[in-house]
């Protein structure tokens, strides 16, 4: 009678809507249990978003053969069969870069999107770096799970990565906030990615920001002009043909450039488009004037009309304003925004010239002609004075696909030339054997020149699998409730299909058999929406088919991760949550466990593992540093298949009041056996605890290991 006493004393002080687990668990015949409150229970949320209603042409699982966690490709990325395996092979290896690059940082911020998969001190917040943002945004617009690209493009435009920065030389002496350290296209890449979910009503609401984000540019805005000019630098291309030519190299000399430029006139018509979509008239006139005399002063002043080519224009020049002689791959920049007329494109004359921008494995930064073509290049990063940039390419080849798609005929370049250059361009993205993409290549060569050791691996600063999407399988999205599907594959190709891409919350397939014996479901080209064929053609064509909005599609509810403790650029670690463990190998760190980054790489790693412990058994543990609520834990082992494999089982512990560690009861796992390389869910009743534990058995002669351990509630 005195333990019943005890024990109902102790659950009268306790606050409603907790559960309690009772540290004298001796004294209690079940565990005493709270209601699941929506303020701290996800355990009853999907993990990954439903596919919905689609096809089933294609076999997933071996196209994604080998990949680690490999539900979340199956729920999130368009599939692809095409007869290019190359291509084919890149093209999943670069889902899993953008997997790997995607970042939780916290609730403030939530997810984003990496540059480098290791801390960099000139970044943003938690390791954000504006330059490649739009790149990042254009890849992941093709992901179903709209939560990630939520978050980045808030980061950017009202969250840390908007925040204030010292205006030093370090991080930018003319800029005073993160999302400008770098020149960044932000409206065009919201308002594209708005036309691939079909909801505009994200984009419009952010209206006011990309205002200001565009504005914000004006103190580097020559009204005189009516150019905007940048230090190449920051245009991210350092030692340059430009740059070379003015006083400090690195640096460059401040210029009026067709990339800045480019970027204010096409978010000028996002602008446009998004003011007139909610309704502003005003605002939408006045963006639409602002890009006419932008394209009318850089056709005024870039255009070399005895070279044909859009130039850099030194800005400090006392002998008035002169064009460089040098092409540069820049040049091409203005077709990614559809800003040059018709009768530029005879620039396009040069993209395949042997002493132009001919690269066997991509588009040259400079025309080969150039008396600064891979001048110093091989001395080390970063020179764009020849190197196949893949930032660059993934530039120029989205503005070929729109000469190629949207623009009136023209003798310079051929769909037959884009497959070719794209192809070249996946080819060099190898290294030993297998996909791989670093910061630059050799123009004539089949090695990365710019490949620093833990450093640059899977370096995320480009595009290639919109390039595949929006290119070579012509999936054009529309402001309309319809989409444009308009190949550049070759004519020689017999099959290729698109499975399962989210468009408008609809999924969109897309097959495309000469004679129908590759897919059996006849011949021609066919769309099918939510698994319905709607569009049939009996040759390789452009169609414009209709998708009707889904209006009962809900992106799923935005999570709290309590156990992160992210960092990069100005953000330290905090000193909660803290990670600690009973043992950990000398090539490990308990807390990378919590940085926000999961993936599975060797160099570099962001995991603990138990490798070489004396221990028959070892744990890892997490100290939140105050209560948290928790019910839903995910946990990713790391299997090396050698020294390291996912344990025999495991214990999930938590923290009582009185500093003992207690199994979780009625634990509901997700795979119920322990899985290498993948999520593994414990799902619960919540409780509330200051601590999480671990602890793993290890199978004989391996230790264990953990990437990334989360804690999930409603925000």
């Amino acid at each position: 009678m005195k333990g019943q006493s005890l024990v109902t004393s102790i659950f009268r002080r306790i606050p409603p809507g907790i559960r309690f687990v009772c540290p004298v668990a001796a004294m209690c015949s079940a565990a005493l249990f709270c209601n699941r409150s929506a303020a701290q229970d996800s355990a009853s949320e999907p993990v990954y978003p439903e596919i919905g209603p689609t096809t089933h042409f294609l076999d997933h699982d071996a196209l994604i053969a080998g990949f680690a966690e490999s539900g979340w490709y199956k729920a999130n990325i368009p599939f692809i069969d095409i007869p290019d395996k190359e291509i084919q092979e890149v093209y999943y290896y670069r889902w899993r870069t953008a997997h790997e690059a995607q970042k939780y940082t916290g609730a403030k911020n939530g997810w984003i999107t990496t540059e480098f998969l290791g801390p960099i001190s000139y970044a943003a917040p938690y390791g954000g770096i504006s330059a490649a943002a739009g790149h990042h945004i254009a890849e992941a617009r093709w992901i179903r799970d709209t939560r990630y690209l939520d978050d980045y493009i808030n980061y950017w435009l009202v969250g840390d990565g908007s925040g204030p920065k010292p205006a030093e030389d370090s991080v930018n002496k003319n800029t005073t906030d993160w999302a400008h350290e770098y020149s960044f296209w932000a409206a065009t890449a919201v308002l594209d990615r708005a036309k691939v979910t079909g909801d505009f009503s994200f984009a419009t609401k952010l209206l006011p920001q990309l205002i200001k984000f565009y504005d914000t540019w004006s103190p580097q805005y020559n009204p005189q002009l009516g150019l905007y000019w940048q230090t190449p630098v920051w245009d991210a291309m350092e030692l340059s043909a430009s740059s070379y030519q003015s006083p400090d190299p690195y640096h460059g000399g401040d210029g009026y450039r067709p990339t800045i430029n480019a970027y204010q006139f096409g978010d000028a018509q996002a602008i446009s488009t998004l003011a007139g979509l909610s309704g502003n008239r005003s605002i939408s006139l006045q963006f639409t004037i602002r890009a006419e005399r932008l394209n009318q002063a850089q056709d005024r002043y870039l255009w070399d009309p005895n070279t044909n080519f859009y130039k850099h224009v030194m800005r400090d020049n006392n002998a008035g304003l002169i064009r460089i002689v040098d092409r540069e791959e820049i040049g091409f920049v203005p077709w990614m925004f559809h800003m040059p007329d018709p009768s530029r494109s005879s620039a396009w004359s040069q993209f395949l010239d042997p002493q132009g921008f001919y690269g066997e494995f991509g588009p040259t930064t400079v025309e080969r002609r150039s008396a600064w073509f891979m001048f110093d290049a091989a001395t080390g990063c970063c020179h764009w004075d020849g190197p196949m940039w893949p930032y660059a390419a993934g530039q120029t080849l989205t503005g070929m696909a729109n000469l190629l798609i949207d623009y009136p005929p023209q003798p310079y370049v051929t769909k037959n030339d884009f497959y070719n250059v794209l192809s070249g361009y996946a080819f060099a993205q190898q290294k030993n054997g297998q996909p791989y993409v670093a910061e630059a290549h050799d123009p004539d060569n089949p090695v990365w020149i710019y490949d620093s050791f833990n450093h640059s691996e899977d370096y995320n600063h480009s595009t290639f699998n919109d390039l595949v999407l929006s290119g070579l399988l012509g999936i054009r999205p529309q402001l309309t409730d319809t989409v444009i599907v308009h190949p550049l594959v070759p004519d020689s190709w017999d099959y290729f299909a698109i499975e399962n891409l989210p468009y408008h919350g609809r999924n969109l397939t897309v097959l495309w058999d000469k004679d129908g014996s590759h897919y059996h479901q006849g011949a021609g080209l066919k769309i099918y929406i939510d698994g319905q064929l709607t569009s049939v053609r009996d040759r390789l064509q452009p169609v414009q088919a209709q998708v009707l909005p889904n209006h009962g599609a809900h992106p799923l509810p935005r999570l709290v991760n309590d156990a992160v403790n992210a960092f990069g650029g100005p953000t330290q670690p905090a000193e909660f949550p803290r990670a600690s463990a009973s043992y950990t190998s000398p090539y490990d760190d308990a807390q990378r466990v919590i940085d926000g980054e999961n993936f599975y790489l060797d160099i570099p790693n962001t995991r603990w593992t138990s490798y070489l412990s004396p221990n028959p058994t070892d744990w890892w543990s997490v100290d939140f540093g105050q209560l948290r609520p928790v019910s839903d834990v995910r946990i990713y082992f790391y299997n090396d298949n050698g020294g390291v494999k996912p344990p025999v089982s495991y214990q999930l512990q938590y923290l009582t009041a009185t500093g003992e560690w207690l199994d979780i009861p009625n634990q509901v796992r997700d795979p119920v056996a322990p899985a290498g390389n993948d999520l593994n869910r414990i799902t619960f009743d919540p409780i509330q605890t200051r601590a999480l534990r671990v602890v793993v058995t290890p199978r004989p002669g391996s230790g264990a290991g953990i990437t990334e351990f989360q804690s999930w509630r409603f925000q």
